[in-house]
């Protein structure tokens, strides 16, 4: 019996053909915190080197999208950004989503591609909201949870309870 060999799913960049993959990964992983396609066909448009799929044999398994932006705000969840900020000094991770059976190990990548990335648009920082009791994975990563004034507590109030903003200092690593 010949064995069919399964590649290791590699993160490359996303493409507009992938908007329906990266949507049905959204509903799954994130039901509470849905966004259109067309807010995911911006955040690719504007900024295609942080936009990501995970690519396996068996198609779309995962997605990180990325973009610069301001350290302490948080850009709207389902919500265009129209531009982003010329002074941007962070990149912010929007999302990172990895279906259950392609986890291990694929969002470190994805976020050491993110930080190249950073780093050769000479952004020392990576911001990000943790939702869902991720900020262990977070923190593993090199984040650090940020204190937070009323107005940064009211912006995470639409990302649930226990999302936290967090930063990782490139400067530092």
């Amino acid at each position: 019996m010949e064995r069919i060999h399964m590649s290791k799913p590699r993160w490359r960049r996303a493409r507009t053909a992938d908007l329906a993959a990266i949507g049905a990964i959204a509903a799954l992983i994130h039901p509470d915190l849905s966004e259109r396609p067309d807010v995911f066909a911006e955040k690719m448009r504007l900024c295609p080197d942080g936009c990501r799929v995970l690519a396996a044999d068996e198609g779309i398994v995962g997605y990180g999208l990325a973009h610069p932006w301001k350290q302490h705000q948080i850009p709207p969840l389902d919500g265009f950004l129209a531009s982003l900020p010329d002074d941007a000094d962070c990149l912010y991770v929007h999302d990172v989503a990895v279906l259950p059976d392609a986890r291990g190990g694929v969002a470190r990548a994805y976020i050491a591609t993110i930080e190249q990335l950073a780093r050769s648009m000479g952004i020392a920082a990576l911001a990000l909201v943790s939702v869902y009791a991720t900020r262990p994975l977070w923190e593993r990563f090199g984040f650090r949870p940020v204190t937070m004034d009323a107005e940064l507590r009211a912006k995470l109030a639409y990302y649930g309870e226990g999302a936290t903003y967090m930063l990782r200092d490139l400067a530092a690593t």
